[in-house]
């Protein structure tokens, strides 16, 4: 293997044959990681673990699979998320407002990821255009059939769990928008703003959606600013990562803005490196020192090559970057610094 794997079955001649079968089969990239996968079969079955766990894993990782494969083709199309109702019907506001915000994300050149069933879900699709829409359905045994805006497209996904399609509407999205909805969406939206709060999932722009005349989202703030804000159980920078709107230009702009300066991020050791589509000023760097100390453990901001590890991955080696000693808490505040560097704040 061009990188020894760590993670094995404690048996040599085991070790040895998995090796070779990953040989056999053709693997010839990332074989160490492959590797570490078939030993996890191997020893789960060893350690005899039980059917149902094992019913589990094996479907969760064939419906991982999958999604990957789907989306593998569209890597460099950015994507947007839309959560909301599935109990929304055709001539209801809200069921408006998200098939002209999927328009306008398709008219940007953006993708849609929906949850493929009726609803907030349709609109977004029937917006998009089915060229420009993923579906990834839950089965159910009601409510959630896959719209018929996707029947037949390849860009349908179904899902036996939550977990894994959650996983995927959040790695395969640069952004997020919520529309009214039921406990599905408050989940997804929570979820969503706890990954980010915690630095479990990327940064991203989280749009809170509804159509003008709407008290949907100020309920749901002045919820969490007076049952969880003034309890200090969140802190105010936390809802830095959110935006309402009612008007879907500036939903739109909101989004598209974030990547106007900002590309992406990355940890490189004990350093968050932060990719870039312009070269800053040493006026704009001196900024970051003077307002965002307050997140840095060490040292300033300072601009950097791409890593070795970044150039191996071929991780955007050839933007520009700037790296610093992050605290790896105050992810609602590098959300404002993000604002800083595209102008915005």
């Amino acid at each position: 293997m061009a990188r020894r794997a760590r993670y094995r079955t404690g048996h040599d001649e085991l070790d040895a044959r998995i090796a070779e079968l990953i040989e056999t089969a053709g693997v010839t990239a990332d074989e160490d990681l492959v590797f570490e996968m078939v030993v996890s079969a191997v020893r789960m079955g060893r350690e005899a673990a039980g059917r149902g766990d094992l019913k589990l894993v094996n479907a969760a990782l064939k419906e991982l699979r999958y999604s990957f494969l789907v989306f593998q083709p569209y890597t460099d199309v950015p994507k947007v998320s839309i959560f909301g109702s599935a109990r929304l019907t055709h001539d209801q506001p809200s069921y408006a407002m998200a098939r002209d915000f999927g328009r306008a994300m398709a008219e940007r050149e953006w993708m849609v990821i929906t949850g493929a069933g009726p609803g907030i879900m349709e609109a977004g699709i029937e917006g998009a255009g089915t060229e420009h829409a993923f579906g990834v359905n839950i089965v159910l045994p009601f409510e959630q059939d896959a719209s018929p805006l996707m029947t037949g497209d390849p860009k349908l996904i179904n899902y036996r769990y939550f977990f894994t399609r959650k996983l995927t509407f959040m790695k395969e999205s640069r952004a997020f928008a919520l529309l009214p909805g039921g406990f599905g969406t408050m989940d997804e939206g929570f979820e969503l703003l706890t990954l980010m709060q915690t630095g479990r999932s990327p940064t991203a722009p989280v749009v809170l959606l509804a159509e003008p005349g709407s008290t949907y989202w100020e309920s749901w703030l002045a919820f969490v600013t007076d049952e969880l804000g003034t309890r200090r159980l969140i802190s105010d920078d936390d809802l830095n990562l959110v935006r309402i709107t009612h008007d879907i230009d500036e939903a739109v702009e909101e989004i598209v803005g974030f990547y106007s300066t900002y590309h992406s991020m990355r940890f490189v050791g004990r350093r968050l490196v932060l990719r870039l589509n312009r070269s800053l000023s040493g006026t704009e760097l001196a900024g970051l020192d003077r307002d965002f100390s307050d997140i840095v453990t060490g040292g300033g901001f300072e601009p950097v090559d791409a890593s070795p590890s970044e150039v191996e991955d071929d991780d955007v080696p050839d933007l520009p970057r700037i790296a610093f000693r992050f605290d790896r808490m105050s992810y609602a505040r590098l959300r404002r610094l993000i604002d800083r560097l595209n102008g915005r704040d």
